[in-house]
Formats: C-alpha cells, sequence, structure tokens
C-alpha cells in the first residue's frame, strides 16, 4: 500500500474516538500477548521494540505502552507528518512496571516492510487500518511478520454490523450500503473492508501463525453524544456516495438519527474484530 495515498485523518475525529477505542479494545488479547514475549524475551531488560503501522495521533501506543512490560522502543509509521508528530510528543514514557520507553518516526509506505526489515523487531500492532488494506497487502504483511517471527496485533477493524436502538426501518440499506462502500476500489486497490478481519485470519494462518481473534465494539449512549454524531454523519455520507438513489431517504434518515442522539435517545453498537497473530515457537530441550 502507498501511504501516501491513503486516507487522512482530523486530529479531532481521532481525539472524539479514541475513548470508545480505548473502551473496546480487547483488552483478552493481552495475555497470549505478553505470555508469548515472556517465552522469547526472557530477559526482563531486553527492549521490546514495536512497530506502530499507521499510527495516526498514537492511541494505540498511547493504550498499550502502559500494558506491556519492560523497556520499550516504539517505531511509529504513518503517512502524515503531522500526525506522527502529535503521537510521538503524547507517547507514554513508562511501561507496565515502570519500564522505559522510547520513540522514533518513520513517514513513509507501511505496505512495503519486509522481514528484514523486521528483523529485531518484537510486536507489530496497528488499530483501525486492516480493513483498509487490500487481501495482497495483508498477504505481504503476514509474510513479513511469519519470515521475521514477529507476533501481531491489529485491533478495531470494522466487522460489517452495526445496532442501532430504536430501530429504522432504513437502518439495513445505509449498513449495506456503507460495507460495499468500505470494500470500494480506491486508487486501483480494492479494500477488504468488513472482510478483512476474515482474509487477515486466513493468510496468517496460511503463513503458520497462530490467530486469535475477539470482539471489540463501540457501545455508543447519550454519553458519547458527540462521537455518534460525527459517527452518523460520515456512516451515511459512506453509503450515501455508494448509492446515490439513497440520497433523499439518507438524508431525512440521518436528520432523524441526528435528532434522536441530540435528545439522549439513540444507542448504538459498531461492532469491531481485534486480531493477534502469533508465531510459532520452535521447541527447545535436548534432542532426542
Amino acid at each position: 500500500m502507498n501511504v501516501t495515498d491513503g486516507p487522512r485523518f482530523a486530529p479531532d475525529w481521532l481525539a472524539l474516538r479514541e475513548p470508545a477505542d480505548a473502551a473496546a479494545r480487547a483488552a483478552g488479547l493481552l495475555e497470549p500477548l505478553r505470555s508469548h514475549l515472556r517465552r522469547v524475551r526472557p530477559r526482563q531488560d531486553a527492549v521490546l521494540v514495536v512497530r506502530d503501522l499507521g499510527c495516526g495521533s498514537g492511541s494505540m501506543g498511547r493504550w498499550l505502552a502502559p500494558r506491556l512490560p519492560g523497556p520499550q522502543h516504539w517505531v511509529l509509521h504513518d503517512h502524515d507528518a503531522a500526525l506522527l508528530g502529535l503521537a510521538a510528543a503524547r507517547m507514554p514514557r513508562t511501561g507496565a512496571g515502570g519500564g522505559r520507553v522510547t520513540v522514533s518516526t518513520r513517514r513513509g509506505d507501511v505496505g512495503r516492510l519486509t522481514a528484514a526489515e523486521l528483523s529485531g523487531t518484537g510486536l507489530v500492532t496497528a488499530s483501525a487500518l486492516l480493513d483498509l488494506l487490500t487481501r495482497d497487502e495483508v498477504d505481504a504483511l503476514a509474510a513479513a511478520c511469519a519470515g521475521a517471527g514477529c507476533p501481531v496485533l491489529l485491533a478495531l477493524s470494522v466487522a460489517g454490523r452495526v445496532e442501532l436502538t430504536p430501530a429504522d426501518p432504513l437502518d439495513g440499506a445505509i449498513g449495506g450500503a456503507f460495507n460495499d462502500h468500505q470494500r470500494r476500489l480506491d486508487h486501483g486497490r480494492r479494500l477488504l473492508g468488513p472482510d478483512a478481519v476474515t482474509a487477515a485470519r486466513q493468510v496468517f494462518e496460511d503463513r503458520g501463525m497462530d490467530v486469535l481473534v475477539r470482539s471489540s465494539p463501540w457501545r455508543l449512549g447519550p454519553g458519547e453524544s458527540a462521537l455518534t454524531a460525527q459517527w452518523l454523519r460520515g456512516w451515511v455520507g459512506a453509503a450515501r456516495e455508494q448509492r446515490p438513489d439513497l440520497a433523499p431517504r439518507a438524508t431525512a434518515y440521518l436528520r432523524r438519527r441526528l435528532e434522536a442522539c441530540g435528545a439522549g435517545e439513540l444507542g448504538v453498537v459498531v461492532h469491531h474484530d481485534d486480531v493477534l497473530a502469533l508465531p510459532a515457537i520452535a521447541p527447545t530441550g535436548p534432542a532426542a
């Protein structure tokens, strides 16, 4: 993937969604990850190198670094120089147990990482990125990580399911059009959208990695009305772009939904999935 052609996300939007992202992330994947890291890095003073792909404003690092033990060095990758600067400045300086956290940045194409470039990397992670990739790009990422023996934690990939309460007759049509938009052809690239997790599971397993998938839904109520309103505008806007024939009904639908949101009468569950892929560990001990 040429990230210089990728989407640019406004810092205000990233800040608005960060609390919902943090609450949604599948914390149950942390213990399998930490267990793996303990097995392959028995020295507690060894620096864990983490690469955060498409880091945006750095929310993944702010959430994950304090939950990983020992000293860490985070390499932040993104195509947006302003977001890289913001992410680096706001990274935690200590991890779990007080280990020192240091940071460097890389601006460029995260889709061209190779096993050689990942040599020495202890973890690759990304948030809200997997569904923006193509199958070939996910396969290339799996090949690089498997070749380097590097675990991968990919958070908050869209699952293609949204629940709104109360229901509206147009929910299904809007949701279907949005999902089709997520699978669109973008600069000659066919995005995976809600098919990303299924594809990732297959390609990582094909590379000999063990894959765990856990649900990580946003659960939005009256306390998240600002985020819900912004999400609604983007969700309906993408559906309308995909299906112009929906435009008149979609405009009225959005108005109804925003009014309910403003009145504290709308609940939304936006389903995501988190993926953890762990490389196989060669058995140790005396030869038979």
